[in-house]
């Protein structure tokens, strides 16, 4: 085998290792995130409370990493849209319903909806022609999808379903669906992604900020009580590091490789609920995580394939 081939295959390896470690691990994060919004509420933390303080940590993290490496966030006009609508759609909005669905529902649940926007975005990045139609890509986002509807079935079917709050929690995956297509379209010229994160994380920030005046909701955090604080602080690094993925992955992997972050969100998150937090085990569990890691398995291995270095030619002397 040639330099150049070995080489090729080399960097051919490297193009999918960073974003199957960031799929991974990013993936992990998330599903222990949910987890950690279910115990906050059992400590008094409210749903708003608990996502603003942790997000405003997070940027609060990533802006001095930023620095660190000198990568300054975009402050064009086009950065500036970038990180409203981002925040609106892939933080703020979409956070904010699973949080306050998750005392309703359950944390096991919300991860398992974590898992829905592989469909939606592969089907939105086919229309726009952000990626080419692959017969492997498509029966593996199949796959995670059908995983993800038969334990949400067989959840409506449960005697103590709560319709409203399944429904609010269903209009979490299409917010992040539409995230994942925006950040590819409008991703700025020249933008590093952790230049970009922390800039997206204050714009949520102050959104969320905005909802609190409403007299509904608080952001008070309960006084004179360590633990309420200290889960703050974790969840505000597991959130520095999950967008910090999340955008690294999304340059790296694609909008469909990103959306496969809730897919293995709700790997882990359901079985911390289950074995962690007491939660009984959505009917169908083995039928649908089964499905789901066949999903992220087979949109991984097309990836690959549609990413692998064609063959040198051989040249005649």
């Amino acid at each position: 085998m040639s330099d150049c081939t070995e080489q090729r295959i080399s960097q051919h390896n490297n193009v999918w290792l960073i974003p199957f470690i960031c799929l991974l691990v990013g993936g992990l994060l998330l599903g222990i995130s949910t987890n950690l919004a279910k115990y906050a509420g059992e400590i008094g933390l409210t749903p708003l409370a608990f996502l603003f303080w942790s997000i405003t940590g997070a940027a609060f993290i990533l802006v001095v990493v930023a620095l660190l490496r000198h990568e300054h966030p975009p402050l064009s006009a086009r950065g500036f849209e970038y990180y409203l609508v981002a925040a609106l759609v892939s933080v703020a909005g979409s956070n904010l319903i699973f949080f306050s669905a998750i005392p309703h529902v359950g944390a096991g649940f919300v991860a398992l909806m974590i898992a829905l926007p592989p469909l939606l975005t592969y089907l939105g990045a086919l229309a726009l022609r952000i990626e080419r139609f692959n017969i492997i890509r498509a029966l593996g986002v199949a796959a995670a999808l059908a995983g993800a509807a038969v334990l949400a079935a067989r959840k409506f079917s449960a005697p103590d379903a709560s319709v409203f709050w399944i429904l609010i929690a269903l209009c979490g995956p299409v917010l992040l669906a539409i995230g994942n297509i925006y950040r590819s379209l409008r991703w700025p010229d020249n933008a590093s992604p952790s230049a970009l994160a922390p800039g997206m994380l204050i714009a949520a920030a102050i959104l969320l900020g905005m909802v609190s005046i409403s007299p509904d909701f608080s952001l008070v955090v309960p006084h004179g009580e360590i633990l309420p604080i200290g889960l703050i602080v974790v969840q505000a690094g597991i959130f520095a590091g999950q967008f910090l993925l999340l955008f690294l992955l999304q340059k790296t992997g694609g909008p469909v490789l990103l959306s496969l972050l809730g897919a293995v969100g709700a790997i882990v998150g359901v079985p911390v609920a289950v074995f962690l937090q007491g939660e009984s085990p959505p009917e169908g569990l083995i039928l649908g995580a089964s499905l789901i890691a066949l999903g992220v398995a087979l949109v991984t291995w097309g990836g690959m394939k549609m990413a692998k270095p064609s063959k040198p030619t051989k040249k005649h002397l």
